[in-house]
């Protein structure tokens, strides 16, 4: 189902609903319609494009942040779609510490790599292999984070997710 970004009033990501949800957004006049998708909804009327992006027309005040969900979208967008071992284009996610030895499946411990690289360390430890990451794994933070984290962006929320961290075409192209 076709979801559409809402922004804050601040132009700040909060989160991602269906786009029937936005467009009572924005008839309810809670929200604006910043960008159109390419959805028609055909009425008695006459037809209504519906949003890809809206923005509150009030400011929402976010107390709690949630940790940002690990996915494989969202790592390959951390990492930039590259392997952190060699910089070639990552096509599988990697765990430092290999779960076989005690590893968790955790921010810190999860990073993308290339097929070449994956293979080539299996179930062994970086100093064991004497291997360095260029950056230490970390969790990302921020709105655009979590947003990421919920599935298929759609390339529209491209320039609204940008500065907040999040590189979009790095992602698509590391999963396709």
């Amino acid at each position: 189902m076709p979801q559409t970004l809402v922004l804050n009033a601040t132009y700040e990501p909060l989160g991602v609903v269906s786009e029937r949800r936005a467009l009572i957004l924005v008839l309810n006049q809670r929200a604006t319609m910043i960008e159109e998708s390419d959805t028609v909804l055909h009425y008695s009327g006459g037809e209504i494009v519906l949003p890809a992006v809206v923005k509150l027309t009030r400011f929402v005040r976010i107390p709690y942040r949630h940790s940002v969900p690990l996915s494989r979208r969202a790592l390959f967008a951390r990492d930039s779609g590259r392997c952190v071992y060699c910089t070639a284009p990552a096509t599988s996610i990697d765990h430092v510490i290999p779960r076989s030895r005690g590893g968790a499946h955790t921010w810190e411990n999860v990073v993308s790599a290339c097929h070449r690289c994956n293979h080539a360390k299996a179930d062994r430890t970086l100093k064991e292999i004497g291997w360095k990451l260029r950056t230490l794994p970390r969790e990302p933070a921020g709105a655009a984070w979590r947003i990421l984290g919920t599935g298929k962006a759609d390339s529209r929320w491209v320039s609204y997710l940008k500065p907040f961290g999040v590189d979009l075409g790095a992602a698509a192209a590391a999963s396709a």
